[in-house]
């Protein structure tokens, strides 16, 4: 295998998990539907996944080697997904909240 690509390779075999989790996050709760949701939504995705491929790159420097090659990528899998699936659950908690917290206002202005 290339070395160019090993310490890439967590991020892109779990790409298609990272894509499902950040599809149903944009898609759930279904409304309200606004611009500054999206915005908010997709910026937080990047960050996760910035975060991600950050955390991934210094897990495979990191890892001493001692269980062998394999190690490193353990170990980049394992912080890539921590770091983007921990982002995107604590947005989806700051989310929800500061969406309860405008339906309830609105419900006191009637």
């Amino acid at each position: 295998m290339p070395t160019t690509i090993q310490p890439d390779l967590a991020f892109i075999l779990f790409l298609p998990a990272f894509c499902i989790v950040g599809t149903l996050y944009c898609c759930y709760p279904r409304k309200p539907r606004h611009a500054l949701r999206w915005i908010a939504d997709l910026l937080v995705l990047v960050l996760a996944a910035g975060a991600s491929v950050a955390a991934m790159r210094w897990g495979f420097r990191v890892a001493s080697g001692v269980g062998g090659a394999l190690w490193k990528q353990v170990l980049a899998t394992l912080l890539a997904f921590a770091f983007f699936f921990g982002i995107v659950g604590a947005a989806a908690v700051v989310r929800t909240r500061l969406l309860c917290r405008a339906v309830d206002l609105r419900a006191r202005a009637w």
